[in-house]
C-alpha cells in the first residue's frame, strides 16, 4: 500500500506528496541541521517570505543576570523534528491519534483509520474507551509505524483554563509515557488539540512543546526521536516560532528565549503550577520524647490492648502544624477585639480621608469561601450592560507576556452604576486573569472629573478578588496620573497601618507612566485597545511647547 519516498522530497516541513508515501526518519529535517535554520526561513517557493523569530533580539548585556528556564542542550535537539504533514505516513514506532473517548472512528484523525485497515477500529471498540489527558495503544496494522497511541485531549473554556492547559500536557505526556513503557523509541505526534474543543492553537502549542521538552530532559536516554507534525501553514508557522524558545540551538536563541518565553511555564513536567494545591509535608522532627511513654494496662477482658499518656504523641507533633488548629471561639473573639480597636483606635485611613477602610483582615478560608460565592453569583447572571460601560476589558500582553487587565477611570460613572452589579463583573472578568502573573493598566485620563468609589470600597473588592490576585498582580501602571491621586497612593504605601498592610502592597505596585509613548515601553500598542479621548488628552497634556507625536499615527507636528 505504501512506498518510499525519493530522496528528493522537499524538506523543511513541507507536505508528503500523496497519502501512500512513506517517509523515513532519514528525509525528515532535525531541529539541529544546519539546513534547518535556511530551509525555516521560506514558506513553500516564496523566497520573499523570511521568518525569524529572533528579529527583536535585545542587545548584548541586556538581559543581566536572567537564568534560562530552558537552556541549549544539543542532545535533546538532535532528537527533535519538525514535519509538515500526516503523522501515520512516517515510519516510526508509534504515531498518535487524537480522538474522543470512546474512540469512535469518526472523531479521529482525519485519515488515519483509513490509512490503517478496519482492523484498527475493531482493536479499539475492545479497550473500553479512554478518559481525557489519558492515552491507550493499539497496534499500527498497515501503517508504517508499529504502534498508535490513542490519546482525548480536552474541551476548552477560558474559565477552566488551567484544568485544561494541564489535561493537554498530560495527554503528551501519557503518550511519551506509553512509548517508554512499550519498548518504543521513536513517535510521530500531530497536534492532539482540536478546533472542534475549541482549544486556542498558539496557546496549546506552548503547552506541546514544554511537555515534551520537560519529559526529554528525564528519559533521554530511552527516546530516539519525536517529530511535531503540522498539517495547516498557521499551525507549521507556530511551532516554527516556539520551537527555539524551548529547544534553543545555542546561546543567542536561549538568551532571547528569556524575554519571549510566556511568564508561567509550568512545573517540571510542563504542568501549570497552582500555589494553592501543593500538598506540603515535612519529616518529623529529630528529637526524642523528653519522657519516655507510660503504659496503662486496660482490663484483660478488653484484649490487652495499652493506652498511651498524650505527651507520648505531643512529644511529636510539629508545633507549625498546631499552630493551625485553633479554637473557633478564640478566633472569633481575637477577631472581634480586632474590629473594636480598628473602630475606636486611632485609624491612620480616616484621618488621610481615605474613609472606612472596615473591620479586620479576612482569613484565607473567608477570603476564598467569599470569592466562591461572588463568583457562582456572577456567573449566573447576565452582566452585558456592565460590558457594554467598558470599564473594565482584557487587554493583550504586556512586554514579558503576562495578560493585562484595562481599566478606564473616565468610564466610572458611580451615578448611574450599581456597585454591587459591577463588583461581580469583575470577579468575573478578573477570573481568568488571576491563576497567573498579570498587569493592569489604569487610565486616569481625565477621570478627576468623575466622583469615584472611596477606599473601603475598593479594599471589600480587594477581599472579594482574594490574596491570589494580590499575588500574582504583577504591576499597576497608571497612565496620567494627577498629583491627587499621586498622594493618595502615597499615603495608602506609607502611612496605612499594619492591620491593612496587604491592601497597602497592592499600592506598592503602581507604576506611573506620564504618556502613551511610555506605557507602550511597558504594554505595545497593538495589545491595548485605547478609547479616543485618551489619545486627544495625551496630546493635550504632554504637548508643551515645541513638537508633539500623536502616539496613534507617529505623526509629528508643531504646536500652535
Amino acid at each position: 500500500m505504501y512506498h518510499s519516498v525519493p530522496a528528493t522530497i522537499s524538506r523543511g516541513g513541507m507536505p508528503a506528496d500523496n497519502g501512500d508515501t512513506v517517509v523515513t526518519l532519514d528525509q525528515v529535517p532535525r531541529w539541529s541541521d544546519a539546513d534547518q535554520r535556511s530551509s525555516l526561513q521560506y514558506e513553500g517557493d516564496d523566497p520573499s517570505f523570511s521568518y525569524d523569530p529572533l528579529a527583536s533580539a535585545p542587545e548584548n548585556g541586556s538581559l543581566g543576570n536572567a537564568v534560562s528556564r530552558f537552556p541549549v542542550d544539543h542532545e535533546i535537539n538532535s532528537k527533535i523534528y519538525l514535519w509538515r504533514g500526516n503523522p501515520w505516513n512516517i515510519e516510526v514506532d508509534a504515531v498518535v491519534n487524537s480522538t474522543n473517548e470512546n474512540l469512535d472512528e469518526a472523531y479521529s484523525s482525519p485519515g488515519l483509520h483509513a490509512a490503517a485497515g478496519p482492523n484498527l477500529a475493531e482493536e479499539c471498540a475492545t479497550l473500553g474507551g479512554c478518559r481525557t489527558g489519558m492515552a491507550k495503544v493499539t497496534k499500527g496494522f498497515d501503517l508504517p509505524a508499529r504502534r498508535v497511541i490513542h490519546t482525548v485531549g480536552p474541551k476548552y473554556a477560558i474559565k477552566y483554563h488551567t484544568a485544561a492547559e494541564n489535561a493537554l500536557s498530560h495527554c503528551y505526556r501519557s503518550c511519551l509515557e506509553l512509548l517508554i513503557e512499550n519498548g518504543l523509541l521513536s513517535i510521530a505526534m500531530g497536534c492532539i488539540y482540536t478546533e472542534a474543543k475549541n482549544y486556542p492553537r498558539e496557546p496549546a502549542a506552548h503547552v506541546a512543546i514544554r511537555t515534551v521538552r520537560r519529559f526529554m530532559e528525564k528519559q533521554k536516554d530511552k527516546i530516539t526521536a519525536v517529530v511535531f507534525c503540522t498539517t495547516t501553514a498557521s499551525d507549521t508557522e507556530i511551532y516554527k516560532r516556539l520551537l527555539p524558545l524551548y529547544f534553543p540551538r545555542d546561546k543567542h536563541e536561549e538568551e532571547v528565549a528569556i524575554t519571549k518565553l510566556p511568564a508561567d511555564v509550568g512545573d517540571e513536567n510542563g504542568e501549570t503550577i497552582i500555589d494553592e494545591r501543593k500538598i506540603r509535608i515535612r519529616p518529623l522532627p529529630n528529637k526524642k520524647p523528653s519522657k519516655p511513654p507510660r503504659s496503662v494496662d486496660l482490663s484483660s477482658n478488653e484484649g490487652g490492648l495499652q493506652r498511651r499518656d498524650s505527651h507520648y504523641f505531643d512529644a511529636y507533633l510539629d508545633p507549625a502544624f498546631m499552630s493551625i488548629i485553633k479554637d473557633p471561639d478564640q478566633r472569633r473573639k481575637e477577631q472581634w477585639e480586632k474590629s473594636v480597636q480598628s473602630k475606636n483606635g486611632w485609624n491612620c485611613a480616616k484621618l488621610l480621608g481615605f474613609g472606612d477602610l472596615g473591620g479586620p483582615p479576612l482569613s484565607p478560608a473567608e477570603e476564598y469561601s467569599l470569592h466562591s460565592r461572588y463568583l457562582a453569583k456572577a456567573n449566573s447572571l447576565n452582566l452585558t450592560e456592565i460590558a457594554e460601560m467598558k470599564i473594565v476589558y482584557h487587554g493583550g500582553v504586556d512586554s514579558e507576556g503576562r495578560p493585562v487587565m484595562v481599566i478606564v477611570g473616565a468610564h466610572f460613572l458611580l451615578r448611574c452604576l450599581d456597585l454591587e452589579r459591577f463588583i461581580l463583573y469583575v470577579v468575573k472578568e478578573f477570573e481568568p486573569l488571576i491563576q497567573k502573573p498579570y498587569s493592569i493598566v489604569y487610565f486616569h485620563s481625565a477621570a478627576s472629573l468623575q466622583v469615584q468609589p472611596d477606599f473601603g470600597w475598593m479594599r471589600r473588592l480587594q477581599q472579594i478578588l482574594g490574596r491570589k490576585h494580590q499575588r500574582n498582580l504583577h504591576a499597576i501602571y497608571v497612565l496620567h496620573p494627577t498629583l491627587g491621586l499621586k498622594a493618595t497612593v502615597l499615603g495608602l504605601q506609607m502611612f496605612v497601618d499594619s492591620l491593612y498592610e496587604s491592601f497597602s502592597q497592592v499600592w506598592k505596585k503602581v507604576v506611573y507612566v506620564d504618556r502613551l509613548l511610555q506605557l507602550f515601553r511597558y504594554v505595545p500598542r497593538e495589545q491595548l485597545t485605547i478609547p479616543d479621548f485618551v489619545f486627544q488628552h495625551d496630546l493635550e497634556v504632554n504637548g508643551g511647547k515645541g513638537l508633539i507625536v500623536d502616539p496613534r499615527t507617529k505623526y509629528v507636528y508643531q504646536r500652535p
